[in-house]
């Protein structure tokens, strides 16, 4: 496995890295005892980091990765979101960055993972009423008591990673970057590449979308989301078939196509893949081999300009809550 570097005063971690999200219900029933073994079979890989939010599944992803870490833990290093609030029926109402917040979420986050300190920790959407001063300030805290390594963002703006960084050094800002959700390359790659900030990008296959995966299941989140509902699914039909066509072209699939494109970007930004299962994990993997050439690039973003993506990443009440969609 390869390493990269998280930030100029970050840990090296692996080249790829496993999110945990999927394991816990967001895209419908997953099977434990497979998500364990993923998990496993993951850090055999090399695998060193892996992502969760304390809100998965409300604390069922952060008892499953406890679970299978038991006798691994000093192998891995665990980044972690907090702050999202959550009703009893699942739905969103809100985020709370307050620092009598960030401990009490971090003394219930170590609970759950059974470990005594969290290697990444970060406010899962910027809380538009505390200062982000106030939260990295907290976080910070959490570092100098010995429960928290490194500080971390999710879904950043510029001016706010300048504001944070401010406070303490940050090795990583968690966003959502692939070939068909590039928004952070106008203004927010460049403000975390000034300050030896790395990149953990999630949503590489914009949640399965350039796989061809539809909502299969009741409680599957991408029911909701623009891209998969509608004419706008039609329309993107166009571009997932041209990158099919593409991949198969290259001896290669549609998701192995789209983490090479990210890994491509810079050797400061880490893809977070998403895989549930082994055989996904294994067709992961398999991208760290495929070289994408500056053709090969040309084409693929070619495509995308020919057949753009219809609807935005998250539905509109989500779209308002990230900091990262503010313009400066």
């Amino acid at each position: 496995m390869n390493s990269r570097q998280l930030g100029s005063t970050g840990p090296s971690v692996s080249a790829l890295a496993l999110g945990c999200m999927g394991m816990s219900g967001m895209y419908g029933p997953s099977d434990e005892s497979e998500s364990i073994a993923t998990i496993h079979a993951a850090i055999d890989a090399g695998i060193n980091l892996l992502d969760t939010g304390d809100f998965y599944g409300m604390g069922h992803n952060e008892m499953l990765i406890g679970r299978a870490l038991e006798g691994r833990r000093n192998r891995v290093l665990l980044s972690v979101k907090f702050g999202a609030m959550r009703a009893p029926d699942g739905a969103f109402v809100g985020v709370d960055g307050r620092p009598q917040a960030v401990r009490n979420f971090l003394a219930y986050t170590l609970q759950r993972l059974k470990t005594d300190h969290i290697d990444i920790y970060r406010l899962s959407r910027v809380d538009p009423a505390v200062p982000i001063e106030d939260t990295i300030g907290a976080i910070a805290d959490m570092i100098q008591s010995g429960y928290v390594r490194y500080i971390g963002l999710s879904e950043a703006g510029a001016a706010t990673v300048r504001r944070a960084c401010a406070v303490q050094p940050v090795c990583d800002l968690q966003i959502e970057y692939s070939l068909v959700s590039r928004g952070i390359e106008e203004a927010i790659l460049p403000a975390v590449r000034e300050r030896g900030i790395a990149v953990t990008a999630y949503g590489v296959l914009s949640r399965g979308l350039l796989t061809a995966s539809r909502p299969a299941a009741q409680y599957d989140i991408r029911g909701r989301l623009p891209r998969f509902t509608g004419p706008n699914y039609e329309q993107n039909r166009k571009l997932i078939q041209a990158l099919a066509d593409f991949a198969a072209a290259r001896g290669a699939t549609p998701a192995q196509l789209a983490i090479a494109w990210v890994m491509s970007k810079g050797a400061d930004i880490v893809p977070i893949i998403g895989a549930r299962t082994r055989h996904q994990l294994a067709e992961s993997l398999a991208a760290l081999d495929l070289a994408l050439q500056a053709d090969d690039l040309a084409r693929l973003e070619a495509m995308v300009q020919a057949a753009p993506i219809a609807g935005t990443r998250y539905d509109a009440a989500q779209m308002n809550m990230l900091d990262s969609e503010r313009k400066a």
